[in-house]
């Protein structure tokens, strides 16, 4: 009876703790809040699981020398985890519940001896190790590469950028053609569960984000990994699981085995998660157990016990071996400037690859920036998205504004906002100083600066009347201006034009202009990054 209420309580929790990771996901946006006031805020803690990650806190340590704010409350998770060994990776992390459910389905691979055989310990199972000292090695090097593999992140940025907005499509085909029914009874059906949709799930708006269906396809290739191989990345590559399995070495708290009871009838690797040899016999793999007490509900003579203090024989270290450590050290040495070999830190990027407001430096937002996409999924005009190639391989996933798909809003700060690591300093709408009649500052944050292709500008171009980018500059005084010129039209008549042009000096690079105007295959106003206020390198103006 005690054990079956250990594997309920556990699996409440992980319950628990999943329902609350995707609650705070799906109030990682801009939701309609009634009797709110105009300002643009979070209302919910969206960066609560990445505060409690512990390895996004020595990563942030160790590349960008300091703590950010929140983060030392993974010493939630650090310190239990001296006592009672990995029970993070059981109990709470939502990746670690998905994974379990998912490796509690039927298949084919893993039934009768195949299934005890592939929960037994495996060599392979060290590969995390390697993962995660490489990781913390390049991070040293101001590379935050840890930020691809880590599991919230990974998790934010698969199921925020990919799997909802897939979601909320799937949902809205389905229900529109219910609200526009001719039958009463069926509309008001649709009506009713649109409304509660939106209320719970569904996003105010349809987003969509560049590399989207690769990240999906990935996450969904992960999870049905672990219909062969049980919690196959917990048990392989997790780097988080690998830092917890590291500091549970001197937990007090482990596995009993009662040698004389046992008759070794391997019930025990039925169900075991972590792959920590719980069977008779051999060695209990500390580092690797996952704290699922699944052994303990199989074991038919009640051989097996948790419990505080144990004296048995254990393997308490990470069987790691110097050989793979070196490769550890090498890798994660290696990898940051091979990464950087080909597109450097600064003027050799792409000059469209423009950053969120309140972005670092680009050298210093690389080594904080952890991929994780809650930037990207909380902009309220779906403008920032997911690099590939504009900042280089070791900028992989990180943030870039698309201007042609929305623009910065100007009393926006919510990036600022649920960027747990500081890539993105929180900054207000009055440091920001777009906002007319908010702002004190001189100075604005810039994002960039916009420029005219005459070739294509059809006021330019091809005497034809258009003045939508000005219309839509929402900087005062506009950063776009009307100049009236006298042009000669294909017929030989001259008539008065008015010609936009840029002042440099007041544009911010909000991308308002090219995501309005009208020219379809390629805007004839496009914004870069040059003129940028967190680069002093990539000025065009003089100070006077």
């Amino acid at each position: 009876m005690v054990r079956s209420k250990l594997q309920l309580v556990r699996r409440i929790s992980q319950i628990f703790f999943l329902l609350v990771f995707l609650a705070l996901l799906v109030f990682t946006s801009l939701r309609p809040t009634p009797g709110a006031t105009s300002d643009i805020h979070m209302r919910a803690p969206v960066r609560l699981f990445f505060e409690w990650d512990p390895l996004v806190a020595v990563a942030n340590v160790l590349a960008g020398h300091a703590l950010y704010r929140g983060l030392l409350w993974s010493l939630l998770i650090l310190v239990p985890t001296l006592f009672l060994g990995r029970f993070f990776c059981g109990w709470i992390c939502p990746m670690g519940t998905l994974q379990h459910w998912v490796g509690s389905l039927p298949s084919e691979s893993k039934r009768g001896k195949q299934r005890i055989e592939s929960n037994r310990y495996k060599r392979w199972q060290t590969l995390k190790y390697v993962v995660l000292i490489a990781g913390l090695v390049a991070a040293c090097f101001g590379s935050m590469a840890l930020g691809w593999l880590d599991p919230f992140s990974l998790l934010v940025r698969s199921i925020g950028l990919a799997l909802l907005p897939a979601f909320n499509v799937a949902v809205r085909s389905v229900l529109t053609p219910l609200e526009h029914s001719h039958i009463a009874l069926i509309k008001a059906t649709g009506e009713t569960l649109h409304t509660v949709l939106q209320a719970l799930v569904l996003d105010f708006r349809q987003t969509h984000f560049a590399q989207g269906i690769a990240l999906g396809i990935l996450f969904l290739f992960i999870l049905a990994a672990s219909l062969r191989i049980t919690r196959l990345w917990c048990r392989s590559i997790c780097p988080l699981g690998a830092l917890l399995g590291a500091v549970s070495r001197f937990s007090i708290f482990g596995l009993h085995k009662d040698a004389a009871s046992c008759d070794k009838c391997n019930r025990c690797l039925l169900n075991c998660q972590g792959g920590d040899e719980p069977i008779g016999g051999v060695p209990w793999r500390k580092s690797e157990c996952l704290m699922c007490m699944n052994c303990v509900g199989s074991c038919p003579h009640s051989s097996l016990q948790f419990k505080f203090f144990r004296n048995e024989h254990e393997v308490a270290t990470p069987d790691i071996g110097r050989r793979k450590a070196i490769t550890g050290l090498a890798a994660g040495a290696a990898v940051v400037p091979l990464m950087r070999a080909n597109t450097g830190m600064g003027k050799s990027r792409e000059a469209t690859l423009l950053r969120p407001p309140g972005a670092l430096d680009e050298p210093d937002f690389l080594s904080r920036c952890i991929r994780c996409g809650e930037c990207m999924k909380v902009c309220p005009n779906n403008s920032l998205h997911p690099t590939l190639a504009e900042a280089g391989i070791q900028g992989l996933w990180t943030p870039t504004l698309v201007p042609r798909i929305g623009y910065c809003e100007p009393s926006c700060v919510l990036c600022s906002e649920v960027c747990p690591t500081g890539a993105i300093w929180q900054i207000t709408p009055k440091e920001k100083g777009w906002v007319v009649g908010v702002s004190a500052q001189s100075h604005p944050i810039r994002l960039g600066t916009a420029f005219y292709d005459r070739g294509r500008c059809l006021p330019w171009a091809e005497a034809t009347e258009c003045i939508v980018c000005e219309e839509w500059c929402p900087v005062s005084p506009k950063a776009i201006y009307i100049e009236e010129a006298q042009v000669i039209d294909s017929s030989g008549k001259t008539k008065t034009l008015k010609q936009p042009r840029v002042d440099p000096s007041r544009c911010v690079g909000c991308g308002a202009c090219e995501y309005a105007c009208p020219l379809q295959e390629r805007p004839a106003v496009y914004v870069t990054s040059i003129g940028e206020s967190r680069s002093p390198s990539a000025q065009i103006l003089l100070n006077k």
